[in-house]
């Protein structure tokens, strides 16, 4: 019989993780859960809630196989290991919890019989008990009993008694197993997938469980790889990246959720030839990017999608030298790819365009041509700079025009670095700070506040220094003035009339001026001379804004206020925190719905990772992580809810301009 039934309590299972009876085949991701995920968790088991099955493989074959994520070397099998094909992320969490892991410090509230991740306040709480310390093995229940009432006499001791070992009782509690035998390594591979293909498991980690199978060692070669660029701080080209690179240099495209099948077609040379592509190309690429873009860490980079077509573009290019127009050609593309927000939507549809494209016989004449760009210059205004923040490209360019300037370190004098350490670790500062802005008679937005043009790359030891000064009293510091030339190279303006905080808007609009003429110029560097120059091509987005603010209390989730501004528009309406949430949620499980913004229903489309949402002008896209990080950010900004004035809903009625979410302040 191909499938066998079984039922094993939690201890069982634990220990023969710890013996290493149970194995994870290599198609299986990482650990990923996080400690709160965790602890709901071991509140299910608490309160008898169905937590579902586990699936596992048997096997006399000997698949490549990786260590679960318990902190500790997994032991010799004394008998035939099970592979576990669904159910890691619950085992590996048990194991955890079970076995004190530093990452599983759960805590149970005998009071309210709540669970969460320790905390300082948790661990100065008496109520709170470490789950660790009521299913460790050997413990006695009534010193705990004891304690627990001590600290909370009002409380019955019976029922605390009664609690406690509820919470004991977990380590009995059963899994339903069913056990695959008979089926080869290709077909677990396919079930694997099958599996998990309903669930929020992401393209990649069904490529990689395909390729793991038709190609074993496939994740020992992609992990290899990550660790060598790694150690040059490049710590983004991960093994998911990399999936995606040789995904998209057999397949000729991004993933998609028919991928796996053609993964599962492709022969033994494809594969080897495609991962022989990703490797020269990336030998290729990042030192073209390091020396000749000046960037030295992959985490300034705002897409590392970009980098997958010029991956192929120079893995399969012909071993001879490149001619200078190739060179800067390259280079102009990644950057404009990257100001034009190329992968914000849609990337694996238009990776379909390019990597195709830089297979073609003059392939950076084709993917300028995939932009849009066949003869325009680019030129970046002040007006393209009105609203950009950290999030923006246009940051990633700041960061290059003050590199190739030589900015250094005001007062300490190191050169601006995105790999540097300790003290110099490359941070970003508001020239005029936040406190001397917040409360000024000028009322200046959240938005202006955080202006690209407000920002210089300094390290946390001179913005130490500089506290919350005002630009007035630091530029002139009378142990060491910076001079007009440490300020010109990071395009500040040395005018003295615009370093108070009463002329901040003259100070914004006058760096804006010098930022977007370094911009220019460092493009131009760059643009083949096959080029014509009649045209100059305008940014669509130049002078959009899209400001979020969230408005919570005690008593409500919390409203978002959503201000969009433009040239010739403003609009502003409001849609709910919980609400968005829900909608990103699903998204993460692949699936559709809608949301209520300014009392009309819009459509939440996914596709891939990437979330679509209409709001008010423009049609706001981005990664689902990109989302999260948005809202999360806004948490930390909230303000009360009885500051949330009232807005009359207006849904918009002309035609929406595309958004990258990342743009969002």
């Amino acid at each position: 019989m191909p499938v066998e039934k079984a039922e094993k309590d939690v201890q069982t299972l634990v220990g023969q993780i710890s013996s290493k009876e149970i194995l994870l085949p290599e198609i299986q991701r990482g650990y990923v859960w996080k400690p709160t995920q965790v602890a709901k968790l071991v509140e299910s088991l608490y309160r008898g809630y169905p937590t579902g099955s586990l699936l596992f493989w048997r096997t006399t074959e000997a698949p490549a196989t990786r260590w679960l994520a318990i902190g500790k070397t997994q032991g010799q099998p004394a008998v035939q290991p099970l592979y576990l094909l669904d159910g890691q992320q619950r085992l590996t969490s048990l194991h955890r919890v079970l076995n004190d892991h530093k990452d599983a410090q759960i805590v149970f509230n005998v009071e309210t019989e709540s669970f969460q991740n320790q905390s300082a306040a948790t661990a100065k709480d008496p109520r709170w008990i470490k789950v660790y310390e009521i299913v460790r093995p050997g413990v006695k229940q009534f010193p705990l009993v004891t304690s627990l009432h001590n600290a909370v006499p009002a409380l019955d001791p019976d029922l605390i008694g009664e609690r406690v070992g509820r919470l004991a009782a977990i380590r009995s509690r059963a899994f339903h197993m069913e056990i695959l035998t008979e089926f080869p390594y290709d077909e677990i591979a396919q079930i694997f997938v099958r599996v998990n293909s309903g669930r929020p498991l992401k393209t990649s980690d069904l490529a990689l469980a395909t390729l793991s199978a038709r190609w074993p060692g496939t994740l020992e070669k992609l992990e290899e790889e990550a660790e060598h660029w790694a150690k040059k701080h490049y710590q983004d080209l991960d093994v998911t990246f990399l999936t995606r690179a040789l995904t998209g240099t057999v397949l000729g495209r991004g993933l998609s959720t028919w991928s796996h099948g053609r993964l599962i077609a492709a022969s033994d040379e494809e594969l080897e030839t495609g991962w022989a592509t990703v490797q020269r190309g990336l030998r290729h690429l990042i030192p073209l990017l390091r020396e000749n873009l000046k960037v030295g860490n992959s985490n300034l980079i705002p897409s590392h999608v970009a980098l997958l077509p010029l991956i192929v573009l120079l893995g399969e290019r012909p071993d001879e030298p490149m001619d200078e127009d190739t060179t800067n050609g390259i280079i102009y593309w990644f950057l404009l790819a990257n100001i034009r927000n190329r992968y914000s939507s849609s990337a694996d549809t238009r990776l379909g365009q390019d990597i195709p494209a830089a297979r073609e016989s003059e392939p950076v004449k084709q993917l300028l041509g995939n932009l849009g760009i066949r003869g325009a210059r680019i030129e970046v205004t002040p007006q393209d700079l009105v609203g950009r923040t950290v999030g923006s490209p246009y940051f990633f360019l700041s960061y290059l025009v003050a590199k190739h300037a030589g900015a250094h370190d005001w007062w300490y004098g190191t050169e601006i670095s995105a790999t540097a350490e300790a003290g110099q670790k490359l941070e970003y500062h508001h020239i005029h700070p936040q406190a001397t802005l917040k409360n000024h008679p000028g009322s200046y937005s959240k938005t202006e506040i955080n202006d690209l043009a407000n920002l210089a790359f300094i390290s946390g030891k001179a913005n130490r220094k500089i506290s919350d000064r005002s630009p007035s009293d630091y530029f002139t510091d009378q142990k060491q003035p910076l001079t007009k030339a440490e300020l010109a190279a990071h395009f500040v303006p040395y005018d003295e009339n615009l370093r108070h905080a009463d002329a901040y808007r003259d100070f914004l609009n006058a760096r804006r001026a010098l930022l977007a003429d370094a911009m220019t110029a460092l493009i131009d560097r760059y643009r083949p001379k096959w080029l014509d120059e009649d045209v100059t091509e305008a940014d669509p987005l130049a002078g959009c804004a899209l400001e979020f603010q969230l408005f919570q209390s005690s008593w409500d989730s919390g409203q978002i206020v959503a201000r969009a501004t433009g040239e010739d528009f403003e609009w502003t309406g409001s849609l709910g925190l919980a609400e968005l949430e829900a909608a990103i949620e699903a998204a993460d499980g692949g699936l559709d719905s809608d949301i209520e913004i300014s009392k009309e229903i819009v459509p939440v489309r996914v596709e891939s990772d990437t979330l679509t949402i209409p709001i008010g002008p423009f049609v706001v896209s981005g990664t689902i992580e990109a989302w999260r990080k948005t809202l999360d950010r806004e948490k930390g900004d909230a303000q009360p809810l009885s500051q949330c004035l009232s807005i009359e809903p207006r849904p918009w009625e002309g035609e929406p301009i595309p958004f990258p979410v990342t743009n969002i302040e």
